[in-house]
């Protein structure tokens, strides 16, 4: 566990963490000045790579689906908030962008083609979730003209030990984002806790627009 914070805490960050520093710092290469797109801000992900994103000095821009969600969002260091019931995130950031150099992306095949437009020169596109399909038609010619890359990965079918896994990215973690943790520039968002027994109460938080961050069923002995 990284200092600073407790048990209950520390339960929302290892897949949290590992999932975003993998996608976002050891693939995408995100660095100081560059700019980070977050689809999905309000979610644990989301808020977790908010914290990660401003703390390595990027510009982050977000996009959630209600307006308290991206206050939210802007309280944990988001620049530009872009709200995709009501706005097209393709048409915000690059008003603002030469692009994003680093897009975190859970929506897969439905938002591909714009999220390609919305890549800056030399961008990664990091997908880690199809909640948009897992099928779309490529544009080459805009992904060359940029000469972008797209990167589709998860975290649980990774090596045990070895380049790309488990380990590398723990180890990571250990050296580079826990002391970030400890002096308080990241830490875990956590929405409500909530006893185990009432799990079905805690996924119906997880999909209502008041949960900001993770979840987490709680066990108590008694």
């Amino acid at each position: 566990m990284p200092d600073g914070v407790s048990v209950t805490a520390a339960a929302a960050l290892p897949e949290t963490a590992a999932t975003v520093w993998s996608n976002v710092v050891m693939t995408g290469g995100l660095s100081s000045g560059q700019v980070l797109l977050i689809h999905g801000g309000g979610s644990g992900i989301g808020t977790h790579a908010i914290q990660v994103g401003r703390a390595l000095g990027a510009d982050v821009a977000v996009t959630a689906g209600s307006r308290s969600k991206l206050e939210r969002c802007r309280e944990l260091g988001a620049q530009t908030l872009i709200n995709y019931r009501e706005q097209d995130f393709t048409d915000v950031l690059n008003s603002e962008y030469p692009g994003a150099n680093v897009i975190l992306d859970i929506m897969g095949g439905s938002y591909l083609e714009r999220n390609i437009n919305s890549l800056a020169e030399n961008g990664h596109l990091t997908i880690i979730g199809l909640q948009g399909g897992a099928t779309a038609e490529v544009n080459l010619g805009a992904l060359l003209f940029k000469r972008g890359s797209i990167h589709v990965t998860n975290l649980r079918r990774r090596p045990e030990t070895g380049p790309g896994s488990k380990a590398e990215i723990i180890s990571e973690l250990r050296s580079n984002l826990w002391p970030r943790i400890a002096d308080g520039s990241v830490a875990p968002v956590v929405s409500a806790e909530v006893p185990v027994t009432d799990v079905a109460e805690a996924y119906e938080l997880l999909d209502s627009a008041d949960s900001v961050g993770k979840v987490l069923l709680t066990i108590r002995e008694t």
